[in-house]
């Protein structure tokens, strides 16, 4: 199973980013082999429409789960019809949730916020 989560900085990247689609850059990890690698977001400067630019970078990534602290309504869409399953993330470390999502212990991520629209998200 491939998982996304969004990080602050690729070159030390060991901590969740309170946001995903204003996250800079997003960590792959395939859970099969232990590979991971950094994909750039480039919607997260952007003016408007950040979420669904981001969800579509983890759709692009060939990505099944995401965990992440949130998630705005329209990237939730997003990844919801691309079959991409979402989890709340526990804590900001990213080992810790990587290691937590392969025992099962994160929970399905319920709190969709409605978003900024145009203004982050």
């Amino acid at each position: 199973m491939i998982i996304a989560v969004p990080v602050d900085d690729q070159s030390a990247p060991n901590t969740v980013c309170v946001s995903f689609g204003r996250a800079p850059y997003f960590l792959i990890y395939d859970i099969a082999s232990a590979a991971n690698r950094m994909v750039h977001n480039s919607g997260a400067s952007g003016q408007g429409g950040a979420g669904i630019k981001a969800a579509q970078t983890v759709v692009d990534g060939k990505v099944e789960a995401v965990l992440t602290p949130r998630c705005g309504e329209n990237a939730a869409e997003v990844l919801r019809a691309a079959g991409i399953k979402m989890y709340k993330t526990s804590g900001d470390s990213i080992n810790e949730n990587i290691e937590a999502f392969k025992k099962g212990e994160l929970q399905p991520l319920q709190d969709i916020h409605p978003g900024l629209h145009g203004q982050g998200e």
